[in-house]
């Protein structure tokens, strides 16, 4: 009996882009995975990590059911018996030894469940620890920060009108590989291909010549960590030549002297050495950008994560607002999603929070109610009032994409107690004593509560589970729901009052999503034969929906009192003396000393996909890239092996001499490192790589809000002695 052939329609959910895709099947088994012509979004493309969709559902190192670690191996136990478990021993810490005894760590996959967003944050409030720590502050937090404290909400980040802008101006990013990063955008390189066929302009700055860098008009090596210092210039420039044109914006905007006042202390001349871009340079770029009929500054992780994240991300944005590009077609705008979660925190009076507590030992701020994670292997190893004892992870290897990675590994082990809601057993998850895993993406509903609020167009698409779960499995929600429960009955004074116990039983991350969108911009709110959009609607548009280009929405959409734009907000503006100071420093004649920073690839998505054979096959990628110039003063070829060290480790890896970083710069892809003993991946552990993050120093922050600084970290490289078997894997 022959089987039926069926297509289903979805979402990729492996990186921001979410690309439609069509799965074609036989039965239960997966024969293809292509693009989805008909998604209005995607247009068809998607990345060489989708079809890898299949491998993630068969992989056999992929847990189904929970395991408990025992003294001879992992041993699989029943839900209700984890469940009990895991209840009881956080439950018993905390009694011992006080709520702050647990923490929390939620990963960058959790993003891409709704039902593990909206979950996790029901388990976090149950365990009313302020110990709660995410993969956010070694990633995009000084865009939180800036949007906190110039539109009045830490989610409310300006998208770069990709489609319709004159000039692009990159800093610190490469869409291309990333497909747009907190500027979701599914075929960057595509769409930056016609930016210039319209007759646009893009340009990159970076200390590597990336993917990006090689589709645009012009690419300016930067030195790592200086990107503010040529902000300031850009905007000094602007202001000194009569290029400010705020136009509408004026009219609410505070701050406008102020930061001329700031910025006229920054002429290029100043910058041009730290940054290694000449003045010259600096005055025609502004000139370019301020001249364009529609343009956008985007920076993204090189720009974040370095010492002076929050004030790049702020001067990023008072370069769009000070030339009159936010809130302007082909400039940066505000999303209008048709789940508006931005508008249902700001209805509710919740914009974020900063500062309101420090963390124990080091007096880190707290942002959006999370510590910054390079605190975390402090605060499991400092004895006293308020230690970590026990840790909940979920969706997250923070070994691998953490400062000081192996501090935070001992760290790990010496936990009373660790829980991970995760389907693998990785390099975080291995000291777990209980492993939770939710079904796969595939055995679920889908729908992107985050991306839609961060893409270039307005979109909705909603996906139906394309396999029924499992037997005896559990997706990330139920997990989360189970715990909860079990933990307010063995301490019921953690319940809430009737109306919220009756609330959280009743609305499942589904009953939330569909009336999200039912009472959202575009939603058929009370009426039941209105036209407008609702969740059952949506499932019968397996293709996705249009809802239209970005518009203007200010001052309406600003979260300030007053709704106007602070330009010059007094914490960016004292955190100015830091950046001073490092001028006087800053491009000081070279030492021994090279600066490291990160890169990734196309096929990669952190640490989370080096188990598909598809994705890592093929020349190593985990390399070191070193300049010409650095490598002969070191008696480095390309194809040896060098040793890499800073402050807190050394590893060693193969070497590529390239002119593709800038002089003085080295470069090492984050996400690898598999070969850790006691991992279940044995297709990455095959290709293990060398973790960037063994390098990175925990004590290298953005000062102002916690933020890892994970580039431009000093290093000194080598040629090895030996040949280890991580480097050549």
């Amino acid at each position: 009996m022959s089987l039926t052939e069926r297509t289903h329609y979805r979402t990729c959910h492996l990186c921001e882009a979410i690309c439609g895709v069509e799965i074609r099947l036989r039965g239960e088994e997966i024969l293809s995975i292509r693009g989805d012509p008909d998604d209005p979004f995607s247009r068809g493309h998607i990345c060489p990590k989708a079809v890898a969709l299949r491998d993630v559902h068969e992989d056999p190192d992929r847990l189904r059911h929970p395991v408990r670690r025992t003294a001879s191996g992992w041993q699989v136990i029943s839900w209700d018996e984890a469940f009990d478990e895991v209840a009881r021993r956080l439950v018993e810490i905390q009694s011992r030894h006080g709520k702050e005894a647990v923490a929390t760590y939620f990963g960058n996959p959790q993003v891409h469940s709704y039902g593990a967003l909206l979950g996790g944050t029901m388990l976090a409030r149950t365990l009313r620890s302020p110990n709660r720590y995410s993969a956010t502050s070694v990633d995009q937090l000084p865009h939180h920060v800036a949007a906190y404290f110039m539109y009045g909400h830490q989610l409310l980040i300006p998208i770069p009108d990709l489609d319709r802008t004159g000039f692009l101006l990159v800093l610190g990013a490469n869409p291309v590989v990333s497909n747009g990063s907190l500027m979701t955008a599914p075929d960057v390189a595509g769409r930056l291909k016609d930016l210039r066929r319209r007759g646009g302009h893009l340009v990159v700055v970076d200390p590597r010549r990336t993917e990006t860098a090689g589709l645009a008009d012009a690419h300016h090596f930067i030195r790592p960590g200086t990107d503010a210092l040529l902000l300031l210039a850009l905007l000094h420039t602007t202001f000194n030549e009569g290029l400010a044109r705020p136009g509408r914006l004026a009219a609410f905007v505070d701050g406008m002297e102020a930061l001329r006042g700031i910025c006229s202390e920054f002429p290029p001349e100043r910058v041009a050495t730290a940054t290694g871009i000449a003045a010259g340079t600096i005055r025609q770029l502004a000139r370019d950008f301020a001249a364009a009929d529609g343009a956008a500054c985007y920076g993204r992780m090189g720009a974040s994560t370095q010492r002076f994240g929050a004030l790049v991300q702020w001067l990023i944005q008072a370069l769009n607002v000070v030339t009159g590009n936010l809130d302007r077609p082909g400039g940066a705008l505000f999303t209008r999603p048709a789940f508006d979660a931005i508008g249902l925190a700001t209805g509710l009076g919740q914009r974020g929070t900063f500062g309101r507590r420090r963390t124990r030992v080091r007096g880190l701020p707290e942002f959006g109610g999370e510590f910054p994670v390079a605190a975390l292997a402090e605060e499991i190893l400092t004895p006293g009032p308020g230690q970590i004892r026990a840790l909940v992870t979920a969706a997250g290897n923070p070994v691998l994409s953490t400062p000081n990675g192996r501090r935070l590994d001992g760290a790990l082990a010496g936990l009373d107690f660790m829980v991970s809601v995760d389907f693998y057993i990785n390099e975080t998850t291995r000291h777990a004593h209980v492993i939770l895993p939710p079904t796969f993406a595939l055995e679920r509903d889908h729908y992107d509560l985050i991306f839609h609020a961060l893409a270039i167009r307005n979109t909705a698409k909603y996906s139906l589970p394309l396999f029924e779960p499992a037997p005896d499995t559990r997706h990330d929600w139920q997990i989360f729901a189970a715990l909860k429960r079990r933990i307010e009955a063995l301490d019921p004074g953690r319940r809430g009052n009737l109306r919220t116990r009756f609330g959280a039983r009743w609305l499942t991350p589904r009953r939330t999503l569909a009336l999200g969108l039912r009472f959202g911009p575009y939603g058929a709110r009370w009426s039941p034969f209105g036209g407008g959009l609702t969740l059952s609607g949506l499932a019968r548009q397996p293709h996705g929906v249009d809802l239209g280009p970005l518009g203007s929405c200010l001052p309406g959409r600003l979260a300030t009192p007053g709704k106007r734009i602070q330009l010059a907000p007094e914490p960016l503006v004292r955190d100015l003396d830091r950046l001073r100071a490092s001028l006087e420093t800053t491009g000081a004649a070279p030492g021994a000393e090279l600066l490291l920073v990160g890169r990734r690839d196309l096929r990669t998505n952190n640490s989370w996909m080096h188990n598909s054979q598809r994705l890592v096959k093929g020349p190593p990628r985990c390399t070191l890239l070193i300049h010409p110039d650095d490598a002969a003063r070191r008696g480095i070829a390309s194809g040896s092996l060098a040793d890499v060290a800073s402050r807190v480790g050394r590893v060693s890896l193969v070497v590529e001499v390239t002119d593709e970083v800038m002089p003085g710069v080295v470069s090492i892809p984050h996400g690898w490192g598999h070969d850790r003993p006691g991992v279940r991946l044995r297709i990455a552990s095959a290709h293990a790589g060398v973790s960037v993050n063994d390098l990175t120093d925990e004590r290298a922050l953005d000062e102002l809000c916690g933020n890892a600084a994970l580039n431009g970290i000093p290093v000194l490289v080598t040629p090895a002695p030996a040949t280890p078997s991580a480097a050549l894997a």
